[in-house]
């Protein structure tokens, strides 16, 4: 089977850990066993620390970081099971080192990422399961649609990016291919950050 061959669409709420373990299942029915397992939902408010609802933070936190925990537990245990290890990959931000003032729940989940991943990675090294994070920096998806709708908002991000741009959605999926491929082997526990430099040439946006 070629890499790209085969595919499911699972429709489910991650931030419940029910319909979580029902994509796990459903990938082990269909392909009798699980390898690597990406933890990329997010959501985000817009919100400052003095704004954000009870409901705007429960959903971010739910969505980010609830499903990342039981993401890695479901994943984890059924790689236990299978005896072999595997990988978890999370798609976590910049904004889990860098404050973005005006997104507080969005960063605080971001923020609980870096740690869950720190963590993970150690708690299960001993079944050659490796957990990784992947931290973009602004990437062209319906998250940032507000901002590539505005010019005036787009030229000023593009000005704080050292590379001049946003990144393509596929340049942070080849830094997921390369997390789950051998030649990332020894590598668990920490983050690897996909941002175009601006982590290192602007304050917080």
């Amino acid at each position: 089977m070629g890499l790209g061959d085969q595919a499911i669409g699972v429709k489910a709420d991650v931030s419940k850990v029910a319909e979580l373990q029902r994509l796990i299942d459903a990938a082990v029915k269909n392909f009798s066993r699980l390898d690597i397992m990406v933890n990329n939902a997010g959501v985000e408010t817009r919100t400052s620390v003095l704004d954000t609802t009870e409901e705007q933070y429960d959903k971010v936190l739910a969505i980010n970081l609830k499903s990342a925990f039981f993401g890695i537990q479901l994943a984890a245990r059924q790689m236990i099971k299978q005896g072999d290890g595997g990988r978890i990959i999370n798609i976590t931000s910049v904004h889990e080192d860098w404050p973005m003032p005006g997104n507080t729940a969005y960063c605080l989940s971001k923020g609980g990422m870096r740690m869950l991943t720190r963590t993970a990675g150690i708690e299960l090294a001993p079944h050659k399961i490796l957990v990784v994070g992947v931290g973009p920096g602004a990437v062209m998806t319906p998250i940032n649609l507000s901002t590539m709708k505005d010019p005036a908002l787009m030229q000023k991000l593009n000005a704080a990016i050292p590379l001049g741009r946003m990144a393509q959605p596929e340049e942070i999926g080849s830094v997921v291919a390369f997390l789950a491929g051998e030649g990332a082997s020894y590598i668990t526990a920490t983050t690897i950050f996909a941002d175009g430099g601006i982590m290192h040439s602007s304050p917080g946006l």
